[in-house]
């Protein structure tokens, strides 16, 4: 998958993507990053990328004409590239989202600056992303946040090919909890079940505990997926113990 970046912050992105998962992603060849400076494309000698607003208001806007000239050079007509404007007004960012766009071969992520863009802008996208209901400096983290969850997904990015099956949000769930060496460490036990070599209740075990901690942390989480009669009746239970203890 290749992945097209236009930004007004080129420096941002070496740091992440030339470490862990990514960098090995880029090293096997399943993606390519190419960071591009919309500033190459301001039409002045200052490199000028923004301007004040019309009608006034504190801030500066980011000009049309340079990202537009970036796109258009970069991408061309390419029907089949998705375009993202990285906004707080576009739809939330999702594992269903991500799954999504890695079905693409190439995607290209816009990032804005300052106060915001020009309206114009949003005509050369064809989709607009949110990574939250929060304000950010500019759109390079929530397009790392893209890179990264995307990536995830592709066959052969992970050491574990099930690995990405297990993610939170990737079932619908909350993951499970984890335990590792030593089995014990400052009174804390590593549950028995884990350590009995029986796969099957291992399994078993992994798919309650998460059930038990969506419903503890994201409830709302459970109404989104399909459970079968034995998940609804664990869950109910469980509801059940938590009330009496409260």
């Amino acid at each position: 998958m290749q992945f097209e970046v236009f930004t007004l912050l080129p420096e941002v992105f070496p740091p992440y993507l030339e470490s862990s998962i990514l960098q090995r992603a880029r090293q096997n060849g399943l993606i390519e990053t190419r960071i591009h400076n919309i500033r190459d494309w301001a039409r002045d000698k200052h490199h000028t990328t923004d301007d004040m607003p019309y009608g006034g208001g504190g801030g500066m806007v980011m000009k049309p004409e340079p990202v537009f000239d970036a796109l258009e050079s970069v991408l061309g007509p390419d029907p089949d590239c998705p375009v993202i404007l990285l906004t707080p007004q576009g739809r939330v960012f999702t594992q269903a989202v991500a799954r999504e766009l890695s079905a693409h071969a190439r995607l290209g992520l816009i990032c804005g600056r300052y106060e915001g863009f020009d309206e114009r802008i949003r005509s050369l996208a064809s989709d607009e992303i949110s990574v939250g209901d929060y304000v950010l400096t500019g759109g390079e983290l929530p397009a790392l946040i893209v890179i990264d969850a995307v990536t995830r997904l592709l066959p052969g990015a992970l050491g574990d090919p099930t690995g990405a099956q297990d993610d939170s949000h990737a079932s619908g769930l909350l993951e499970y909890p984890h335990y590792t060496r030593p089995p014990e460490y400052r009174g804390l036990r590593v549950p028995e079940i884990l350590l009995s070599g029986d796969h099957a209740k291992i399994e078993q075990w992994r798919r309650e505990q998460s059930l038990l901690r969506t419903l503890q942390r994201r409830p709302d989480l459970l109404k989104k997926i399909d459970l079968t009669e034995k998940e609804k009746a664990f869950i109910e239970d469980r509801k059940s113990k938590i009330k009496n203890e409260s």
